[in-house]
């Protein structure tokens, strides 16, 4: 164990640090400016350092791993439980130093730069989309108000709205009209960005070989392969697939007391995105199953008998999760039986 265990509270200018030597007792606590971090542990023997898991701590984790320490990313909801008084900086970096010697903690792993620049991808590119939904979901309600409804997805609403503004004998309001091109303008600047960046994942995936071996999963394309290459890290931090799952969220929400187990939904802990990912892929095996006759299909269609097509979804997207942590921790390839 090092001599000093540190904990770090990040900010975006003033740091706050607490230290303790192996006895526990407090060696030292004070604050450092965002240009004196690295000069100052660059002077510390090798020590344990804790980060609370937050933006900017993949960062600082290599930055301090390069100069010799052992960083601990740690999640706020293992954090907070260490916290006594009430919250400030102090008390923060206290309750981070007191969590990361805990052994029983998972720790979140260190992305590299390449990973998180692939998950910056992702997010932006989840944004667009979420950004392009809602703004259809506006632009029907608009047009509701004045007894315009259009049949489901955005390919429909597009084609009524260019026909209704192409029709001058259609009633409709001069600013309904403005408000309508004004959409059209909107929905393809967001859609030429959402395909800009598939196509920008389309090029990471085919230079990867791991996220090429991950689409030999059922369920599994090019979007679902670099998001869990960009958000996992490494896989070996999980001891197995079912732990891996179960970071994910994929497994039943447990409260037990007394001998008694009483099991619920999902707990949906982990990386909602990622998560969504998975289950959206199980569904979309699912519609096609029947068209194969594989041991992994036969089993998704015994699955799909016994279970409501929600909680079957949710079981092949666990099942999807523990074959893509071996394949993650071995050179292997997914093979149908």
């Amino acid at each position: 164990m090092p001599a000093l265990t540190i904990g770090l509270d990040i900010a975006k200018n003033v740091f706050q640090i607490h230290g303790i030597d192996r006895h526990g007792n407090v060696v030292v606590q004070r604050k450092l400016r965002r240009n004196e971090v690295l000069t100052y542990f660059a002077r510390l023997e090798p020590c344990l350092i804790g980060i609370e898991a937050c933006h900017g701590s993949h960062y600082w984790a290599r930055e301090l791993t390069s100069l010799g320490h052992t960083v601990r990313l740690l999640p706020t909801q293992y954090v907070k439980p260490f916290l006594v008084g009430g919250k400030n900086d102090a008390n923060d970096v206290a309750a981070i130093c007191a969590a990361v010697a805990r052994k029983d903690i998972h720790f979140v792993s260190i992305k590299s730069a390449e990973q998180q620049s692939l998950q910056s991808v992702h997010r932006m590119r989840e944004r667009l989309v979420h950004d392009r939904t809602a703004k259809s979901n506006q632009i029907r309600s608009m047009f509701a108000e004045e007894g315009f409804v259009f049949p489901v997805g955005l390919y429909q609403l597009r084609k009524g709205i260019v026909e209704l503004l192409g029709n001058s004998n259609v009633r409709v309001t001069p600013v309904l009209r403005r408000l309508g091109a004004m959409y059209l303008e909107q929905v393809d600047a967001l859609q030429k960005w959402i395909d800009e960046l598939g196509n920008e994942i389309a090029e990471l995936f085919k230079r990867s070989e791991v996220c090429q071996r991950l689409a030999t999963v059922p369920g599994i394309g090019p979007v679902i392969a670099t998001a869990l290459v960009s958000s996992v890290g490494d896989p070996l931090q999980f001891r197995n697939g079912r732990q891996f799952a179960a970071w994910l969220g994929l497994t039943p929400r447990q409260r037990s007391s007394g001998g008694k187990t009483k099991l619920s939904g999902i707990t949906k802990r982990g990386d909602t995105y990622l998560r969504t990912l998975l289950v959206q892929g199980a569904r979309a095996v699912m519609h096609v199953v029947n068209r194969r006759d594989d041991r992994h299909s036969r089993w998704i269609k015994t699955l799909m008998q016994r279970r409501q097509a929600s909680i079957a979804a949710i079981a092949l997207a666990n099942k999807t999760a523990r074959i893509a942590w071996a394949i993650l921790t071995r050179n292997e390839v997914f093979q149908v039986a």
